[in-house]
């Protein structure tokens, strides 16, 4: 029988955007991302995990620095070529895929996550922040993360500690074009140009997979936007419409950048539910990136989807792993 291999997306680019001038966002360098891998390595060979498989990259070598001197970890990169772009995430998680990896384990944000999404089909994710926008990964402790993604690589952990997230499908032109994990932005910036979304007087519309209200980013309108009423309909997400003459909520869009925002309009969706967005010249961000231009005649529709990634949860998978006796022995 094979040994369990677990997979390592370490994006080198992650966290360092136009956000970190305008706002006050954490800086993971690459020596930092190193030093979490390291104890990624250490917790997954402590539950019995020792091959790995790792995306690779010719900027920085997270994972061969987190190597050195590490004994007993068989660790390959993948035989992809390193483009230094958002397609060596996909091209990765769609190698772990292939190669039935029990557990791909990212090191980024929301924009990281999108592009691993994008390839991973149903092998389950774990994800750590070090990105900008960091709404679908978490501020994980890496030798946690390890013993977790390992645990779940052997299959001592049942699907109850694995869920499978929304997310938000975008069509244009009555096509699929995207996914995106936590936001759609419509914004008037005609060119994609330095990617990310922070003046928000440029934007139109947002489409929400989730409402959560200890968020960062755009994805914090909707849980300003909670009251009696809505907070009780229990559905997952929202579109939002953006401009003066109504309401304003004060929301957290960058770390350290708090502002009151107005809006015309919102309302919540359930699964399978969208909205047409307006017509304009413009762009697509997803999950805080723009991505598409749009002419004035494109037709921009999103749907919230339920078949997103699979994902784990640490608490549920170390509480599932104590109660099974795997962290036992006598």
């Amino acid at each position: 029988m094979a040994q369990p291999l677990v997979g390592i997306i370490a994006n080198p680019a992650s966290g360092r955007d136009i956000r970190r001038l305008v706002a006050h966002g954490t800086v993971f360098d690459n020596n930092e991302k190193t030093a979490i891998v390291r104890r990624v390595l250490l917790g997954l060979q402590a539950v019995g995990v020792t091959r790995v498989a790792y995306m690779p990259e010719h900027d920085f070598g997270i994972l061969p620095r987190a190597l050195d001197g590490l004994s007993g970890i068989i660790a390959e990169p993948l035989a992809m070529p390193a483009l230094g772009t958002s397609i060596d995430s996909t091209r990765a998680a769609q190698l772990l895929a292939a190669a039935d990896a029990g557990c791909i384990i990212t090191l980024g944000g929301d924009g990281t996550n999108r592009a691993v999404a994008k390839g991973c089909r149903t092998v389950p994710l774990l994800p750590i922040s070090t990105g900008t926008n960091n709404v679908f990964p978490s501020f994980l402790e890496g030798t946690i993360v390890g013993m977790a993604a390992g645990l779940v690589a052997r299959g001592c952990i049942d699907t109850d500690a694995i869920r499978r997230f929304p997310w938000l499908e975008v069509l244009v032109d009555a096509k699929t074009r995207e996914h995106a994990l936590v936001d759609v932005v419509i914004s008037s910036h005609p060119f994609v140009g330095a990617r990310a979304i922070w003046d928000l007087s440029a934007v139109r519309e947002v489409m929400l997979s989730r409402v959560a209200p200890a968020t960062i980013g755009l994805s914090a309108l909707g849980g300003a936007l909670l009251d009696h009423t809505s907070e009780a309909d229990n559905l997952p997400g929202m579109h939002i419409s953006l401009g003066q003459g109504g309401k304003q909520v004060l929301a957290a869009l960058a770390p350290g950048l708090v502002s009151w925002v107005a809006i015309t309009a919102y309302r919540r969706l359930a699964i399978d539910d969208g909205a047409q967005f307006q017509p304009g010249i413009g762009t697509i961000a997803l999950d805080g990136e723009r991505e598409i231009e749009l002419t004035t005649t494109s037709v921009v529709e999103v749907r919230l989807r339920s078949d997103g990634p699979f994902v784990v949860d640490v608490n549920a998978a170390l509480i599932a792993a104590a109660r099974a006796g795997y962290l036992h022995r006598t």
